[in-house]
């Protein structure tokens, strides 16, 4: 019997799942609150652009998108850091030939919809989820334009409708579901730095660029057209916030004293900030993450995440891979399928979450501090020495498919084997050595 299944939401999880579904015979319809985004014009403003890395590119290319997706992404294999006297310092990810590939947000969710829908599904926009029955596979629409009524049955639900999910919404009213929301302190602006007159870019292309400065950074992830999406992450409130950056000359005075060498990159910064949004950041949580064997919550509905590891998008392209293989593992029985995709991807949304915040302190802070970045350099010249001894945990993140639960563990025991390293005497001096390149031996 060929599975009829309807998808919530229409954005990137969402999209990529539905070309799972159609690849294995299902019927697909994608319904989506918002306009058709492929029908205006994709403008900056509330948006982080996203960062792909090789747990991302695993489900694209299990689907055989991956071909389509590098044709809008730009290669990153390192980080450049920008003090507060311009001075820049390169930062390598992983080996030189690894890198996080920067995609614009809208583009590849458009690339998705448009594969989708040319492989067979039905895509319906303006629709908002009013109500979902648990008892039965069923949905009501309300049509945001005429408010007309649609109610809809299906096999199989799946809710990819983000972070303020209907579908969680409504498993939340069962007995024991499990839901928390955390709000941090910082929120994020974008702000976009054009490219220069011939389409060139006017920093290093290749690169993530991140200004840290401790309890708030700007980071600039580059673009195809030859400009640069960035975003401030700051505090909403106290010193060097969002609130107290109200007037035009709060801004330049901020920007000029701060980010010496980002603000000539923009001519128009005092515009951009005062008209694009500040967004909040927040951690959502969730358990179970379905309902007996035709509802489940895949993407941010169920683990959404603060975006300093830039894994939102990769753990929610994983979700899709995941569920596929469990359909196939288990032979199409769905309530094995859901319940053990419950069971093992909670874990690994909590772990993307604890990674994410960690992160966080590690850009804003650690980056630029000269201690830190000499304990990288450490565990880089052991992990080429020993690599089945150690990945460092950036590695495991971005350029593996370990799964996020188990790299946190192990990436917390680096750290404590780690301090006891960066504790021995001058080892400044003698981090080169065969010496501590034994002692570390010793511990592992």
């Amino acid at each position: 019997m060929r599975k009829d299944v309807i998808i919530v939401g229409a954005g990137l999880a969402g999209s990529l799942c539905a070309l799972y579904m159609l690849k294995r015979g299902f019927k697909v319809r994608l319904y989506e609150r918002r306009a058709d985004m492929r029908k205006a014009v994709l403008v900056a403003g509330r948006s982080i652009n996203l960062a792909l890395s090789v747990r991302g590119w695993t489900a694209l290319e299990k689907v055989g998108v991956d071909a389509h997706v590098k044709e809008i992404s730009i290669a990153m294999p390192k980080r450049v850091m920008h003090d507060l006297e311009g001075n820049l310092t390169d930062q390598f990810y992983g080996n030189q030939d690894q890198a996080i590939y920067s995609v614009p947000r809208g583009e590849l969710n458009v690339l998705l919809m448009n594969l989708a829908q040319e492989r067979g599904a039905e895509l319906f926009f303006n629709q908002k989820c009013f109500d979902v029955d648990l008892e039965n596979p069923k949905l009501i629409f309300e049509n945001t334009i005429d408010a007309k009524i649609s109610n809809v049955s299906c096999d199989l639900i799946i809710g990819a409708d983000g972070a303020f999910s209907a579908i969680r919404t409504k498993m939340m009213k069962q007995d024991r579901f499990q839901y928390s929301q955390y709000y941090i302190e910082h929120g994020y602006k974008e702000l976009l730095i054009p490219a220069n007159a011939d389409g060139s870019h006017k920093i290093e292309k290749n690169a993530l660029h991140i200004w840290p400065r401790g309890n708030f950074m700007l980071i600039a992830l580059p673009n195809l057209d030859g400009s640069y999406t960035c975003t401030l992450f700051s505090p909403f409130e106290g010193k060097d916030s969002f609130k107290e950056l109200k007037t035009p000359q709060d801004i330049t005075k901020f920007f000029n004293s701060v980010f010496k060498d980002f603000t000539p990159l923009i001519p128009d910064l005092v515009e951009q900030f005062l008209h694009n949004p500040t967004a909040s950041l927040g951690i959502f949580k969730c358990f179970p993450w379905n309902v007996k064997d035709f509802c489940v919550l895949i993407g941010d509905s169920a683990h959404a995440t603060v975006p300093f590891y830039g894994q939102g998008m990769n753990a929610s392209f994983e979700d899709c891979r995941v569920l596929d293989d469990l359909i196939e593992e288990h032979e199409g029985d769905m309530l094995r399928t859901l319940n053990e995709f419950s069971q093992i991807r909670k874990p690994n949304g909590d772990g993307v979450q604890d990674l994410s915040l960690h992160n966080f302190i590690v850009m804003r802070d650690k980056t630029a501090d000269p201690i830190f970045l000499l304990q990288k350099k450490i565990e880089q010249k052991f992990a080429q020495l020993y690599p089945e001894k150690w990945l460092p945990l950036y590695s495991m993140v971005s350029f593996s498919n370990i799964s996020y639960a188990e790299a946190w563990v192990i990436g917390m025991e680096q750290e404590k084997l780690m301090s006891k390293i960066m504790n021995l005497p001058n080892i400044k001096e003698t981090w080169d050595s065969d010496v501590i390149m034994q002692e570390m031996l010793k511990m592992c």
